[in-house]
């Protein structure tokens, strides 16, 4: 079986964190049961381009268990947990290409790894792995029946390639499911990233002033967390309802130029190029931390950071200090990027239990669609949200009310009023 992972020995480490994950993924976990007897994926090939983390791990052995065959490459150079890549390998059989901090040359080798293998399906999170497909390796397209995107970058791309007429298969956004950005995005996010700083910097959140670029549902969710743990919390938005919004919950909003005269962290969540540029860097405390955790690098214009650098060092793992030309000191963590899953673990395996539910249903609806969909990009479909939030609920002991005969009439009726 081929395979890049970093060293196979580290096997018997990652199978218990793929176990210790598994515990608290019970929607994914009956999934994989009703797979294992029904087999509905059977003969499929599936290219994955996700974080190889635990949870990463139960969706492939899901998908395995459907009789599907999967191979796994990294979304994210610095995300990948070295042991579960070698638990894959070694106790699942399923072939895995990735290496935590693998230069950019090997990450598009391992995205290229996985499309050799001439998929029928596609996981994508970002959107690297169609993009190269559609790019550099458009003599596989003709076998891709349709494919998944996880997060909200790569939704932004997937629609800018169906817009522009480009897109030669069907994409399911899987990051617009309910039971996805609500809670992956939220509160996954929102936790996982402020474990991420904390355990870059051991710094204290409480009575800092917290900037949070971008207010969507990882930036609620991020700011919700970061003002629990006591901070100020700063938003900057371009969006002015959702800057409204930001207010209304009781945050500060401001420009960036404003708020990096003031801020102690900062933290992009936009999936947008340059939110923080060299003339913020300029204006910032001695001593500023930046980071972010949309999914790319580039919401942090850190060229133009480097060429305002008198000097570069790395002061702990995942800390580098930037002496600038002013003479202040900014800190950036883990290179830029994803903060959560460089520094930390990445989202807890309670909501990713959702968002991979989501993932291998949506793979089922498509294998069953039989080549029905065009060329686009297409919600979760109600059906599926909906299963899964009933499944999260029952696995939680929480029963709710059902409507009456009585009240469906009233809302299907205009006649009925007061």
């Amino acid at each position: 079986m081929k395979c890049d992972i970093k060293d196979v020995k580290l096997a018997k480490d990652g199978a218990l964190r793929i176990e210790w994950a598994n515990q608290n993924m019970p929607v994914l976990n009956r999934i994989k049961d009703r797979f294992s007897k029904e087999k509905p994926l059977r003969g499929i090939r599936i290219a994955a381009c996700l974080h190889v983390t635990t949870e990463t791990a139960s969706l492939m052995q899901t998908l395995k268990a459907a009789g599907a065959t999967a191979f796994l490459c990294a979304s994210n150079p610095l995300s990948t947990q070295d042991g579960v890549a070698a638990s894959l390998v070694k106790n699942d059989k399923i072939a895995v290409f990735a290496i935590n901090g693998e230069n950019n040359k090997t990450y598009y080798q391992h995205i290229n790894a996985v499309l050799d293998e001439k998929p029928h399906f596609t996981m994508d999170d970002g959107a690297d792995l169609v993009s190269t497909l559609h790019s550099e390796r458009s003599e596989l397209i003709t076998l891709v029946r349709g494919g998944t995107e996880e997060t909200t970058t790569g939704i932004i791309r997937l629609k800018s390639m169906a817009a522009d007429g480009v897109l030669k298969y069907p994409i399911i956004a899987v990051n617009d499911a309910k039971t996805k950005h609500f809670f992956d995005n939220r509160y996954g996010t929102g936790q996982s990233t402020m474990d991420g700083i904390i355990r870059a910097t051991n710094r204290l959140v409480a009575g800092s002033n917290f900037v949070v670029c971008g207010y969507g549902w990882c930036g609620r969710g991020l700011a919700m967390r970061a003002r629990g743990m006591g901070a100020n919390v700063i938003i900057t938005e371009v969006d002015p309802i959702t800057a409204l919004e930001a207010i209304m919950d009781g945050f500060t909003a401001m420009t960036i130029k404003n708020a990096a005269k003031v801020g102690d962290f900062f933290c992009t969540v936009t999936g947008n190029i340059n939110v923080i540029r060299k003339s913020h860097y300029k204006l910032m405390k001695d001593g500023a931390i930046v980071c972010n955790s949309g999914h790319f690098n580039v919401e942090l214009d850190l060229e133009g950071l480097n060429s305002i650098t008198r000097s570069k060092r790395m002061l702990r793992p995942h800390v580098q200090e930037h002496v600038l030309e002013n003479g202040k000191r900014v800190n950036v963590l883990a290179e830029g990027r994803l903060i959560n899953l460089a520094a930390a673990e990445g989202h807890p395996s309670s909501v990713m239990d959702m968002s991979f539910a989501n993932q291998a249903l949506s793979i089922e609806y498509m294998v069953k669609s039989k080549n029905t969909l065009g060329n686009n990009v297409y919600p979760v479909p109600e059906k599926i949200d909906a299963q899964i939030a009933k499944e999260k609920l029952a696995s939680m002991g929480v029963e709710i009310d059902r409507l009456t005969p009585e009240q469906k009439k009233y809302l299907r009726s205009w006649t009925m009023g007061t």
